[in-house]
């Protein structure tokens, strides 16, 4: 896992969590207080869940094969994902169900003191975890807010280590008043109510990190900044004159595969077509590193056929241009300019033809046996 997954912050969580859950079952023992009972499964779950990041960016690293052609990197986002089940089922509601008993039958705390000092120590040993993840992720947020960072972050380690602190040092606090409100009214109640809260908090939080790495797991395209780069790359002004239509996708959170088709002059040679790709592949690497990825396809671009709205995928950046109002009273479409793409030609199933110009290659992180020639799409 590269630094940028928080691997740092990930083993500091995993520590302080290990310590806290083996203090709160003690405090658990002699107290009998549900809150720690419920604050100590919730500390192991989260040892289990540290557990699983590691050991997704682990399996994340290993080498393309044949079958997975595009490597291993969305398997963090796999193991990111089983960690919101585990927070939502073996935190979340086991301290929901406990909760719910120890309303029904209150019991007055044994041994206050225990779970008291416990929850001291516990707030403290969270508080330098969450210290840690903060400034890991305050090195990859920039001028990002707290909730875009976890929005918008395609490495799922940090912002899962984050909500994880966050709830795990909420819940402190919340264990804390439960148990001070038992201990002062005399009513065991309240601790059930702080074990009931715990549980919605945790499952709260797992619910947020479902939605956001389920997003993840879908495919997400780069970044707005990122995409912005690779477009001004890509564009030469001589024999790559525009962007006909671009497509990106996080094939794990530090590769990025581009895919995209390039205007070119009608009569250059294939040598010249050839050289213009491999030169916007150097220019796409040097202006965002992650992209390891690349396939461009030439097309010449047919100008009045996109003005006419006859071939809106010839429009720079495949957005549809706006129709001519005269093209409608037009007997029949314009014909294509010679030597131009097949008009029919729509960017839904506009993919690289076995017959693009030579140099049309993918990068060199193609495994081996794989030409890096895109196939006809089968829509």
């Amino acid at each position: 896992m590269s630094a940028s997954g928080g691997t740092k912050a990930i083993v500091a969580a995993l520590g302080a969590n290990l310590a806290i859950a083996v203090a709160k079952f003690v405090a658990f023992l002699f107290s009998g207080s549900s809150s720690m009972l419920a604050e100590s499964v919730h500390s192991l779950a989260d040892s289990g869940n540290q557990g699983l990041l590691l050991l997704g960016g682990k399996r994340a690293q290993r080498e393309a094969t044949p079958q997975h052609p595009f490597g291993y990197g969305r398997e963090r986002y796999i193991y990111a994902f089983l960690v919101s089940i585990v927070l939502f089922s073996v935190g979340g509601m086991f301290a929901v169900y406990e909760g719910y008993e120890k309303i029904r039958h209150p019991h007055e705390l044994e041994a206050w003191y225990w779970p008291v000092g416990v929850l001291v120590f516990a707030i403290i040993a969270e508080g330098f975890s969450f210290r840690t993840a903060i400034k890991e992720s305050n090195e990859s947020r920039g001028s990002l807010s707290w909730t875009d960072f976890i929005r918008r972050a395609k490495a799922p380690e940090l912002p899962v280590v984050l909500l994880e602190d966050f709830g795990a040092l909420i819940g402190l606090v919340l264990a804390l008043g439960g148990v001070g409100l038992a201990l002062g009214t005399g009513n065991g109640v309240w601790d059930g109510i702080g074990t009931l809260c715990i549980g919605i908090l945790l499952i709260a939080i797992a619910l947020v990190l479902a939605a956001e790495t389920k997003s993840l797991l879908l495919g997400e395209a780069a970044g707005t900044d990122q995409v912005e780069k690779i477009k001004a790359a890509v564009v030469d002004g001589d024999t790559v004159t525009g962007i006909i239509h671009m497509r990106t996708l996080h094939l794990g959170p530090e590769e990025l595969l581009v895919a995209a088709k390039i205007a070119v002059q009608h009569d250059d040679t294939a040598d010249e077509v050839a050289n213009a790709i491999n030169a916007a592949e150097s220019r796409i690497r040097a202006a965002v590193p992650i992209a390891r990825v690349i396939y461009l396809e030439p097309d010449i671009y047919n100008a009045a056929a996109a003005a006419a709205g006859i071939n809106p995928a010839k429009a720079p950046g495949g957005a549809p241009a706006t129709p001519d109002p005269e093209a409608a009273t037009t007997p029949g479409p314009e014909a294509p300019e010679p030597g131009a793409a097949d008009p029919d030609d729509t960017a839904s199933g506009d993919t690289a033809s076995g017959d693009t110009a030579p140099g049309d290659t993918a990068s060199d992180d193609t495994p081996p046996g794989d030409t890096g020639k895109p196939t006809e799409s089968g829509h």
